[in-house]
């Protein structure tokens, strides 16, 4: 393809306005004129021609450069790559068009092989709209990865070039997020304030009317009560971003991960404890829990499900606390995955919910599918429920909606998990039992089947966790008796000479002490206390047999 480079001088006729072009008379003057460049590009797809112009340069050999520069980059595409032609001519095209610089040829030919766009830089905010719309998960995870998104990556760093992002500037946004997190709470602890001021304020009299109106109107003035970006939320936002740029790197859009890099406040994940006595009497006293997660021992576990052993959905109940089903998993159990002639269920799928909404998925990881085993006491609890769920389809007749599943509402169809939620916390508040979450019932199916002595892994794969490692995080508070227990068996492996000696002193005193009442109770005659009776001599020889 033809190209040149050529001087131009751009002085002009003062009357006509036209370019004098060769006939300036400073033409000839050192540094009067510059150099332009042109390079013919391969024609259009429908044959019209096109070319590489630019000018300006202050020297030939500048111009020159840059003429190399532009057939390097033409050079990037084989003769016989049609598409590849199009493509950087197309990018010249623009480049020439819109004054932009020259790319580098190295980053064009990665951009080329990797089928990106040669013109111009992506922003965060681009790929990530890009990223989401190639996700293919559910829906409720989809729209986690949006807020985080919408709400906080791309207000903060959504303008930056994908290729130029920093842990620097990633720090920068969790540092901005805290500041909010301040100003909300210091708005928060205001509002909360003036709302607690104003329910002090009698309603009678004229006085106190005016005064209620007043304050009504300052709190209305205030901001609203909004939540804070919590550490868990923190880590999500890190987490969404880590994998979208991941996502980029396998793309070879970029080579560097900065949210892989940096630092932020860890989550310090609560522990489950169980309702001992002591921590019962305290709650009853204060209202207030040790901790967020809580469970209960054995004897509590059975006093709510005799509690609950009339109600309609006691099955579930009872399914959870022994064999720790999440809740969506026992909303979405279908009975052709339930098999009680062989004590086993097959765990394929759940119910979940996007905002209140709710839809069926699989589960989240595939440690979320497995075979869960039942005892004789589920599975004849599971078949007297069936027997239930059987009439009821009788009485609804052509009403019943036939969704296959174990648990259901009363026509047939599903159940909405948060309706659940809330009808075990009503029946938990009922009880008289200390209160713990639903999920916390699973949570004591994992303690009731560590308490038995059943192998980590066995519990780990029950609950589908993906490793036992999260097992024993969460679970590190079990049973106090299984805790005692081990603590007892671990202290008898470890051999202490200083025990042995005080437990052999402590053996030879009490083989002493037991000697010396022997030798006490045979001074005292058979050991009744009483002193001997003397016997003279002829008593003696009285009681003597003959011959002796």
């Amino acid at each position: 393809m033809k190209g040149s480079t050529y001087r131009r001088c751009s002085c002009r006729d003062p009357k006509t306005g036209k370019e004098l072009g060769s006939s300036c008379p400073k033409r000839n003057s050192r540094n009067h004129c510059t150099y332009s460049i042109r390079q013919e590009l391969p024609p259009r797809e429908d044959g019209s021609r096109r070319s590489f112009a630019r000018g300006g340069y202050s020297s030939l050999k500048a111009a020159q450069a840059n003429l190399d520069h532009v057939r390097a980059l033409m050079g990037l595409a084989e003769s016989d790559d049609l598409e590849g032609v199009q493509l950087i001519a197309e990018m010249l095209t623009e480049i020439s068009g819109e004054k932009l610089p020259l790319p580098d040829v190295e980053e064009t030919r990665r951009r080329l092989k990797a089928g990106q766009d040669l013109v111009g830089s992506l922003t965060v905010a681009e790929w990530l709209d890009r990223w989401l719309a190639g996700k293919r998960i559910r829906k409720s995870g989809i729209s986690r990865y949006e807020t985080d998104v919408r709400v906080h990556l791309k207000p903060h760093i959504g303008d930056r070039r994908l290729d130029r992002l920093r842990v620097s500037h990633l720090s920068d946004m969790f540092t901005a997020i805290a500041d909010v997190n301040a100003e909300l709470l210091e708005q928060n602890a205001q509002r909360h304030t003036a709302v607690e001021e104003l329910a002090a304020v009698p309603w009678k009299g004229v006085e106190n009317r005016a005064r209620r109106k007043a304050m009504k109107a300052a709190i209305d003035a205030m901001p609203p009560f909004r939540r804070v970006t919590g550490p868990s939320t923190r880590q999500h936002i890190k987490a969404a971003l880590r994998t979208a740029l991941n996502d980029a790197i396998g793309q070879q859009i970029i080579t560097f991960n900065p949210a892989a890099h940096v630092e932020i406040d860890p989550v310090r994940k609560p522990k489950a404890l169980v309702w001992t006595d002591e921590r019962v009497g305290r709650w009853e006293q204060t209202g207030e829990k040790p901790s967020p997660v809580m469970v209960w021992t054995p004897e509590q576990t059975g006093a709510f499900l005799d509690f609950v052993a009339a109600d309609r959905l006691y099955a579930m109940w009872h399914l959870i606390a022994f064999r720790g089903l999440r809740r969506g998993e026992a909303c979405g159990q279908p009975w052709s995955e339930t098999n009680l002639d062989r004590h086993s269920l097959t765990v394929t799928g759940q119910l979940v919910q996007d905002g209140w909404e709710v839809e069926a998925s699989e589960p989240k990881t595939d440690s979320g599918f497995r075979v869960v085993a039942l005892d004789d006491d589920t599975v004849e609890v599971l078949e007297q429920h069936r027997k239930q769920q059987e009439a009821d389809r009788a009485v609804w007749g052509s009403a019943w909606v036939n969704t296959g599943l174990v648990f259901t509402q009363e026509d047939g169809s599903w159940l909405h998990p948060g309706k659940v939620t809330d009808l075990f916390e009503r029946l938990v508040a009922a009880s008289g039992l200390p209160p713990i979450r639903l999920h916390d019932l699973r949570h004591g199916a994992a303690t009731l089947m560590l308490a038995a002595g059943v192998d980590v892994k066995i519990v780990s794969d029950t609950l589908g966790h993906s490793d036992t490692r999260i097992t024993r995080d969460i679970y590190q508070s079990v049973l106090p008796h299984v805790g005692k227990n081990a603590a007892e068996a671990t202290a008898k492996l470890v051999p202490l000479q200083r025990k042995a000696e005080e437990e052999k002193a402590a053996r030879k005193a009490a083989k002493s002490a037991k000697k010396a009442k022997k030798a006490k109770a045979t001074n005292t005659g058979k050991g009744n206390g009483k002193p001997k009776r003397k016997v003279s001599p002829q008593a003696k020889a009285k009681h003597q047999k003959p011959g002796k």
